[in-house]
């Protein structure tokens, strides 16, 4: 009796795979394998930054500080590349980004009103940036400038992109880095 009551089960054989099976599983398995080789591919490529100097994104060098910097009466000076304004505020230099705050529109200088100038919505700036009237809700966003001498970076703007004051060493060298973006101060 304890034998009958181990009786098992066998499971039958399975049938063999025919031609056309196989080849269906081995299309889906290439199929799988070319996703997921290209996936991870894809992913792996947009993981790293492909930002070079010169392009925005990146560290955009302006040249000697002589040619490239406005002087303190000169309007603005647009960088439609690097996406910024160079202003010099009373002998500071100011890297202010080319985007308004508001909405996104690219704002102008105006040189009749001396003052930036948002056509969309109307919001305007200072020469330094400073938020004067409109609604857009802060200041202008700067970025963070260096200012290079003999290889070494001599001076550059703080964690708030603050006017920079221009080092009176020769042959200077000017560096906007793109990549940071400082927000600017809430109204």
């Amino acid at each position: 009796m304890a034998d009958e009551a181990k009786t098992s089960t066998t499971i039958p054989p399975m049938p063999p795979l025919t031609r056309r099976e196989f080849l269906n599983y081995a299309w889906l398995g290439s199929l799988g394998f070319l996703f997921i080789v290209g996936f991870g591919g894809a992913a792996y490529l947009f993981a790293f930054p492909r930002v070079k100097d010169g392009a925005f994104g990146g560290l955009f060098p302006l040249g000697n500080a002589g040619d490239a910097l406005p002087r303190p009466n000169d309007p603005p000076i647009h960088n439609p590349i690097g996406k910024f304004w160079l202003t010099n505020v009373n002998g500071a230099i100011l890297a202010l980004y080319d985007v308004c705050p508001h909405l996104g529109c690219l704002y102008d200088w105006q040189s009749n009103a001396a003052r930036f100038e948002c056509p969309c919505h109307g919001s305007k700036f200072a020469k330094s940036g400073k938020f004067i009237e409109g609604p857009a809700p802060r200041n202008l966003d700067r970025m963070v400038v260096t200012f290079i001498s003999a290889g070494r970076a001599i001076a550059a703007s703080n964690a708030y992109g603050d006017p920079l004051q221009v080092p009176g060493e020769p042959d200077i060298q000017v560096i906007v880095d793109t990549s940071k973006i400082i927000q600017g101060e809430t109204r």
